[in-house]
C-alpha cells in the first residue's frame, strides 16, 4: 500500500517516515490472505492531523480497491476519555441500552447521515444530564466530520464511539475488525498514543509523513 503511495507521490522515504509500529508477524495461508476484506482503522478526532490520517486512510483504500478488487472498509474512531465515563455516569447507562454507536454505511455519497442527530439524543435519552449530553453532542459532531469526510469516497464507511482508554480502545476495535492497519494523526514513534499502543499491537500502526502538511 505505501510502495503505491510513494510512487504516486514521486517519494521513496514515505516508509520509513509512516510506519510507527510494524506489522507483526502473522501465519496464514495463501488462500485465507487473499479472501480477506481490508479494514482500515483511524484514530479520529477532528483535529487537523486527524483529517490527515483520514483523507491518507481514503486515499489508499481508494487504490487497494483499485488494485486488487478487495472489499475495503474505513472506520473511524473517536475515544472519549476516562474523566468524562466516571464523572457522568448515565453515559454508561445510555450507552448501553442502545444499539453501539457504529454506523457502517456503503456508498456514502448517496447516503450520509449523523452518527445521532442532536435532536435523536433529546428525544432517546431525555435522561441525561445536561453535561452528559454535551459530551455525546461533542462526539457527535466530532463523528459527524468524520462522515463527512467520506462523502467522495465510494466505499464502505464505518464510525465508532467509544469511553475509555484510547491504547485500550484502539486496540479493541482493531482486534474486532481485524484491521489491517491504524492510521493516526502523528509523525513520531515517542508521541504518547502510540507509548500508549505498546510494542506487541495486533496491526501495523501508521502516522503521517512529514512531507504532507495537515
Amino acid at each position: 500500500m505505501l510502495v503505491r503511495l510513494q510512487s504516486t507521490i514521486g517519494r521513496d522515504d514515505l516508509i520509513e517516515q509512516m510506519v510507527l509500529l510494524p506489522e507483526p508477524k502473522k501465519t496464514f495461508s495463501k488462500k485465507a490472505s487473499t479472501a480477506k476484506p481490508v479494514n482500515l482503522i483511524v484514530a479520529y478526532d477532528a483535529s487537523p492531523k486527524s483529517h490527515t490520517a483520514l483523507d491518507i486512510a481514503f486515499w489508499i483504500a481508494h487504490q487497494t480497491r483499485l488494485a486488487t478488487n478487495k472489499p475495503v472498509t474505513v472506520q473511524a474512531v473517536y475515544v472519549v476519555a476516562d474523566k468524562y465515563k466516571s464523572q457522568y455516569s448515565d453515559i454508561s447507562s445510555f450507552t448501553r441500552h442502545i444499539t453501539p454507536l457504529e454506523c457502517p454505511v456503503s456508498n456514502v455519497s448517496k447516503s450520509v447521515t449523523p452518527v445521532l442527530t442532536q435532536p435523536k439524543l433529546q428525544a432517546i435519552a431525555p435522561h441525561l444530564q445536561e453535561k452528559s449530553l454535551a459530551v455525546l453532542q461533542q462526539a457527535d459532531k466530532i463523528l459527524w466530520q468524520a462522515r463527512s469526510l467520506a462523502e467522495e469516497w465510494q466505499g464502505s464507511f464505518k464510525s465508532h464511539l467509544r469511553f475509555g482508554t484510547i491504547g485500550t480502545e484502539l486496540k479493541k476495535v482493531v482486534e474486532l475488525e481485524a484491521a489491517d492497519i491504524l492510521f493516526i494523526g502523528c509523525r513520531s514513534v515517542n508521541h504518547p498514543i502510540i507509548q500508549a499502543l505498546g510494542s506487541d499491537f495486533p496491526c501495523a500502526v501508521l502516522g503521517i509523513p512529514s512531507c504532507i502538511d495537515e
